[in-house]
């Protein structure tokens, strides 16, 4: 059974392992990249590999190898792995607490450095923990427009660093902030060029600062004095069109880290202006073409190549943005609300606030847009190495858990809450050379970050075990490892025998026919160096094989639509049958289990068991056990008089009971309830018989181990009682007299409605009589009347 079990095993799990016999691997490092299942049999070549399988063949499914007689310790088989270099636990820190810990020495994400080992296909899953810490520093930059629109907004932002200040205080005992503004590029047609609009571009008597396009006024700094006084240094100043260049100074802000004096803390960046933004492409207004570099150019804190490059374009900003962990708050007005918004959904971690026409609202605005932006996390990875994918699962608040892109973030986290991600690493290819990768994944707007060290599974254990120039790779024409030859340059053949100047030679092809052939290989594969490489078949589970690929596992006879009755192996188109089968399609089963009868003989005795199936000898029993006799009596009536006569003294074996009935052990019992009840190991009978009396009595019948007949019987019959007389005459009478007043009443119904219809109808005559009783209708008058038609005329006329 343990061979038939890994022939089943090894048949399904090849369906799925088709790919490691397509991938055609010439060796054990080509195998274990074909896919996450396949593995190597390193076994040498006369114990493993049958006559005319090629190399190839030693890379198969795991369970496959072992059905065809791989050891468990000859599968090269290596796995991935995991291993974390770096685990500190995150930070538990209340604000107020006495220790004051530098940025650096906070920890938010768990772990922080791993090393994995990738297999092509084989997934390796990462947990990291990532978790707010309570009074982490913040860094706020304050970058605003200062467009002539934007005058009455300046008078209010004066303030704004001590304000803020106190602000932050009850979230952070560490803030810093920072003061930068802009207006726009420094050439036509953006600005006015004329040498009095130079110097002041606005109107009338306003006297306005010179056009600019980025201004560091003050780098982060912990005083909101030194800001207010800074910022009360600010003048207006002014441009031609509506859109300014603050892409222009958000790209500034970003990469020069230096000048702005970034930490590795929370980052904001404020971003004030009532209008919208120019963005790549339109520098060619101005004649500027370049492309923005993303680079650092501030001299003396002045942005002095806005009239050299152009304006970034978004995904350029969102990158800059992201590497350097700035979360970005557009105070905006009312007006370009929707602009804005737009520009949000394209740049990760940002958050858009209404600003009020004077920028009053400012300091409320900032509170709001940080504590939306920190109650979400979002992991972002750098960029993979060809080949490998990664894929996320968020365990967040009150059992949220997501996949796919919402895997990547949680969102309303408060400050203290602890968040879980599953990360899956996977190695679709190996690189070329081979190298180990490294990448990076962060919470988007945070410092921290875990780095994961790569390393890929390319090549087998055995492989830096092989024997260069072995003897067992015809005289040293290769390298034998992994248990086959990997054949020196111009060196083919399984054993590296043949020069590839002897491949096309007649003289080989003589040793791949057979005697009295002219086939070569049987047609069945290529002769390669005087020996036969049998070609594969579209299906991986059919295999030539042998000297001459004579012979193959999938011409055997068949049962059931099944190669040998799915109860065997076929070899050369024999078929090897499993223990307890037999025939040419092992189709023909040696178990009688199927023909063991309910009293536990072979055939109930009356026949042979012959594949499984009985042959009745008997002609008199049929049935699949032989159990099934048209004209015999059944167990009951067989024994029916001998239990009667026994347990009675009755029956029509009365005479001769104890000749004829002394072959069963009997057993009286009470009554019904005492019976031996189905369940018991010998085959049981059930009976109910009449006896000479007509009473019916119970026994049960059955045959033990030893052939003993065994009967119990319930010692009292039940016999039915006589007629009650009584009952039955005051019956009849009764019957009688209610069916005589049944039919009186009918008869006296039936005359009271006679007599209703025929009064009716005497009613209705007379109603319809049309004379009176006072006059004679045939009486007629005997007085005549005539009248002279001349009566009346005058005479003469």
């Amino acid at each position: 059974m343990q061979l038939r079990w890994f022939f089943l095993t090894g048949l399904c799990s090849s369906l799925g392992g088709s790919d490691c016999i397509k991938a055609n691997a010439k060796s054990c490092g080509e195998c274990i990249q074909a896919g996450p299942n396949c593995g190597w049999c390193k076994k040498t070549v006369s114990d493993f590999l049958q006559e005319g399988e090629p190399t190839s063949a030693r890379c198969d499914d795991l369970a496959a190898l072992k059905s065809k007689g791989c050891p468990v310790n000859d599968i090269e088989d290596p796995r991935g792995s995991k291993h974390v270099l770096e685990d500190r636990e995150v930070t538990n820190r209340k604000i107020g607490a006495a220790e004051k810990l530098k940025p650096e020495a906070i920890t938010q994400i768990q772990p922080q450095k791993l090393l994995l080992k990738l297999r092509v296909g084989e997934p390796q899953t990462i947990s990291l923990k990532f978790k707010r810490a309570e009074d982490y520093p913040i860094d706020l930059y304050y970058l605003m427009d200062l467009s002539y629109s934007m005058k009455d907004d300046l008078e209010n932002v004066k303030s704004l660093g001590t304000a803020l200040m106190l602000e932050m205080e009850k979230i952070t005992s560490d803030f810093r902030i920072g003061f930068g503004s802009f207006v726009e590029k420094t050439v036509m047609p953006y600005i006015s060029t004329t040498p009095a609009k130079l110097r002041n571009p606005c109107t009338g008597d306003q006297n306005c600062t010179s056009p600019f396009s980025y201004k560091n006024v003050l780098s982060l700094t912990s005083e909101g004095n030194k800001f207010n006084e800074l910022v009360g240094k600010q003048h207006i100043s002014g441009n031609l069109d509506s859109p300014e260049g603050g892409f222009d100074a958000i790209m500034q802000v970003a990469v020069c880290g230096e000048q702005i004096g970034w930490r590795n803390v929370t980052r904001l960046l404020v971003f004030s202006t009532d209008a919208g933004f120019h963005f790549a492409g339109d520098g060619k207004l101005g004649g500027i073409v370049l492309p923005n570099d993303g680079k650092c150019h501030l001299e003396n804190n002045m942005y002095t190549m806005s009239h050299y490059y152009d304006y970034p374009s978004i995904a350029h900003l969102v990158q800059k943005l992201s590497e350097n962990n700035i979360q970005t708050i557009f105070a905006v007005t009312e007006e370009f609300q929707a602009v804005y918004k737009e520009l949000k959904n394209l740049i990760p971690k940002s958050a858009v606030g209404t600003l009020s026409s004077n920028s009053s609202n400012v300091i409320q605005l900032i509170i709001d847009a940080y504590n939306s932006l920190s109650s979400e996390v979002i992991l972002e990875n750098s960029k993979l190495p060809k080949g490998v994918t990664i894929s996320y699962k968020s365990f967040c608040k009150n059992g949220v858990n997501d996949t796919q892109e919402d895997g990547r973030k949680c969102s309303n986290i408060s400050i203290g809450d602890e968040v879980k991600f599953e990360i899956n690493v996977t190695a679709n290819e190996c690189p070329k050379k081979g190298q180990n990768e490294t990448i990076k994944i962060k919470p988007l707007g945070f410092t921290e970050e875990v780095e994961i060290n790569l390393q890929f599974i390319c090549e087998c254990q055995c492989q830096s075990e092989g024997e260069p120039n072995s003897p067992a790779c015809h005289e040293g024409n290769g390298t034998f490892e992994c248990g086959a030859c990997r054949c020196n340059e111009g060196r083919i053949g399984r054993l590296c025998e043949c020069s590839t100047d002897e491949v096309n030679s007649e003289d080989m092809d003589a040793y791949c026919r057979r005697e009295n052939s002219t086939e070569i290989c049987s047609n069945n594969g290529e002769c390669i160096c005087g020996q036969c490489v049998c070609k594969k078949r579209e299906n991986t589970n059919e295999v030539y094989s042998g000297k001459y690929c004579e012979c193959d596992n999938f011409n055997c006879d068949r049962s059931n639509g099944l190669i040998c009755g799915g109860n065997g192996i076929c070899k050369c188109r024999v078929c090897e049958c499993f223990p307890n089968f037999t025939g040419s399609a092992c189709d023909c089963s040696l178990d009688t289990f199927p023909c063991m009868a309910s009293n536990g003989q072979i055939c109930n005795g009356r026949g042979t068991c012959e594949c499984g199936t009985c042959n009745c000898t008997d002609p008199k029993f049929q049935g699949p056990t032989c159990e099934m006799c048209q004209t015999c009596l059944g167990v009951c009536a067989e024994h029916k008089d001998c239990v009667q006569c026994r347990a009675f003294d009755k029956g029509e074996k009365k005479e001769t009971c104890s000749q004829e009935c002394m072959h069963f052990n009997m057993t009286r019992v009470e009554s019904r309830d005492k019976l031996p009840q189905p369940g018991q190991p010998d085959p049981l009978s059930h009976c109910k018989e009449k006896d000479v009396d007509d009473c019916w009595f119970y026994f049960t019948y059955s045959v033990n181990s030893n052939g003993e007949a065994n009967v119990h019987v319930v010692e009292t019959p039940e016999c039915p009682s006589g007629p009650d007389i009584i009952p039955i005459v005051a019956g009849v009478v009764a019957g009688i007299v209610l069916i005589g007043l049944a039919l009186l009443l009918i008869w006296k119904l039936l005359m009271i409605i006679h007599d209703r219809r025929e009064f009716a109808k005497f009613e209705k005559e007379k109603m319809n009589a049309k004379w009176d009783t006072q006059e004679n209708p045939i009486y007629k008058s005997p007085i005549n009347n005539f009248k002279n038609p001349n009566y009346g005329r005058k005479a003469g006329l």
